[in-house]
């Protein structure tokens, strides 16, 4: 696979606590200059960074980060600022509590209360899959479907594991015709990024890809 088109999947991603503006600004730079999806950033540089890119990449963010346990009311707020603020992308981290006590209709409306928030928005809705057995992983798909989500996203990157290769081909093949996949952390290597879009991710969260790119710097950069 090409590396621009493993690139164009790519929501170039820095979501570390520590990070500064002027790491924010790179990654923004560096999304542009290497065709990324997206940058995927925290809701406190949305504003600065949509002001510096114009309209050049979109911007994303992350919603009830990284634990998910936040109220609906605070993650609709915060999905409200964030696009305010000039967010194009919406990733929500699901309560996970709600899974384990089986709150399947709280989750649901939940996620339709972010959709709507984010006024016809990417929603991607993160399920942390590494904290799921196989019967939540399958029901989370019949969920974000039925709630109307843009992506079902594997993982925060901030739990006890990232995506693998199995989660992927599963949600593929069983979430809506609709719905799409964002496979996120761990992906570290060209090949990762290849068999996770091949596996039916259409988005991945990554760190590493145009890092690591700009460390070969290929022909027609």
């Amino acid at each position: 696979m090409d590396v621009k088109e493993i690139l164009a999947h790519c929501d170039h991603t820095l979501l570390k606590p520590e990070a500064t503006w002027g790491q924010i600004r790179t990654v923004c730079d560096d999304g542009i200059k290497y065709g990324c999806a997206s940058v995927c950033i925290p809701a406190a540089y949305v504003k600065q960074a949509a002001e510096h890119v114009g309209n050049e990449i979109k911007i994303c963010t992350v919603i009830g980060f990284p634990n998910g346990y936040s109220t609906t009311a605070v993650k609709v707020f915060e999905t409200e600022d964030a696009i305010r603020n000039g967010a194009d992308e919406i990733d929500m981290v699901i309560n996970l509590g709600w899974v384990k006590d089986g709150r399947w209709s709280d989750l649901l409306e939940e996620i339709r209360a972010i959709k709507l928030s984010c006024q016809g928005r990417i929603l991607k809705v993160i399920v942390e899959a590494c904290l799921l057995t196989q019967e939540e992983k399958l029901k989370l798909c019949q969920i974000v479907s039925e709630a109307g989500a843009d992506y079902i996203k594997t993982s925060t990157g901030f739990s006890t594991g990232g995506a693998t290769r199995e989660d992927v081909a599963l949600f593929r093949a069983h979430v809506g015709p609709d719905v799409k996949v964002k496979a996120a952390g761990g992906i570290r290597t060209l090949q990762d990024a290849e068999d996770f879009l091949r596996a039916g991710a259409e988005r991945l969260g990554t760190s590493a890809i145009v890092t690591l790119v700009k460390g070969q710097q290929p022909k027609g950069y």
